[in-house]
């Protein structure tokens, strides 16, 4: 009798393993996460959150406030570098994006989520320490900017057929070097051509290769690539995704890259309509239009 009680504690312990790292496993992965909801200003928020990160360990690389009342910080330390360089085009999530809006009476704090950034840019590391330590600096209130999809889901994900994967970025230009490539982009992103001007840049440690985040302005026929005129159309809920921005421009070897716009803005808002309000239809010429601006800002 003792013998049959004990076997059936240790199969149900078994099962119970089994099913936690199955419930694991398929644990639904969001784009954002939401820190805080508080009264005061995105410059006193801002002031807030930047100590904060540097207590945390993360350094602030760029800063992009892209309309009133909304301010993005780009961070990156030394794990993140590191994933990056250990994952092919891992340069994408060389980096976080934490971001202070104005919305209504009250100021949110949210960021990317790092191990959905991780999965969607098939990296090497999830980055669950990366989530952990930005949880434990800003706080978390829950994940959101979509239903939600497993990790696997979000390694293959692209958002419809015919649509593009991670694995089908723009080819924006071609240098004879790695260093003549990283060189021209960044000067051509300080001349601000075409409405594109430089926000960050952070290498890769061993690689060839560096990620800029870009600013991208455009009024009039070229409102279609415009941050704001994008954001207006698409983050348009109670909790803002203005972590969405800024957008990346990848060199890589002697080649300069960027995520095809129908990828890029979808793992970011997966579960917006196709048509209707708020919805891609709205911004049809999006991609496109971001994908010429980038490639007559820094084509050869």
């Amino acid at each position: 009798m003792v013998r049959m009680t004990l076997k059936s504690m240790l199969l149900s312990a078994l099962l119970m393993f089994i099913t936690t790292g199955a419930q694991a496993a398929d644990a639904l992965l969001k784009p954002f996460v939401l820190a805080s909801k508080t009264a005061g200003t995105t410059a006193e928020k801002s002031a807030q959150v930047k100590t904060a990160l540097a207590t945390a360990g993360f350094e602030v690389v760029g800063e992009y406030a892209p309309y009133a009342g909304a301010n993005i910080l780009i961070v990156t330390n030394d794990e993140l570098k590191k994933n990056a360089a250990a994952s092919d085009f891992g340069g994408y999530g060389a980096v976080q994006r934490v971001s202070v809006t104005e919305n209504g009476q009250e100021v949110q704090v949210s960021y990317t989520n790092p191990v959905y950034m991780a999965n969607v840019y098939r990296m090497k590391d999830d980055l669950g320490t990366v989530a952990a330590s930005l949880a434990g600096a800003l706080g978390k209130v829950e994940e959101f900017g979509a239903q939600g999809m497993t990790a696997k889901q979000a390694r293959k994900y692209h958002y419809m057929i015919g649509m593009e994967y991670f694995d089908e970025p723009s080819w924006l230009a071609a240098y004879g070097s790695y260093e003549e490539a990283v060189q021209a982009v960044d000067a051509k992103l300080a001349n601000n051509k075409n409405g594109v001007s430089k926000v960050y840049r952070v290498d890769v440690p061993g690689k060839q290769e560096s990620v800029f985040g870009v600013a991208m302005k455009g009024s009039g026929d070229g409102k279609y690539m415009d941050d704001q005129f994008i954001m207006k159309e698409i983050d348009f809920h109670d909790v803002k995704s203005t972590a969405h921005l800024p957008y990346e421009v990848l060199v890589s070897g002697n080649k300069v890259y960027a995520l095809y716009a129908r990828f890029r803005i979808a793992i970011n808002f997966p579960d917006l309509s196709m048509m209707g309000n708020n919805s891609f239809m709205n911004i049809m010429k999006t991609p496109e239009a971001i994908r010429l601006a980038l490639q007559k800002t820094v084509q050869k």
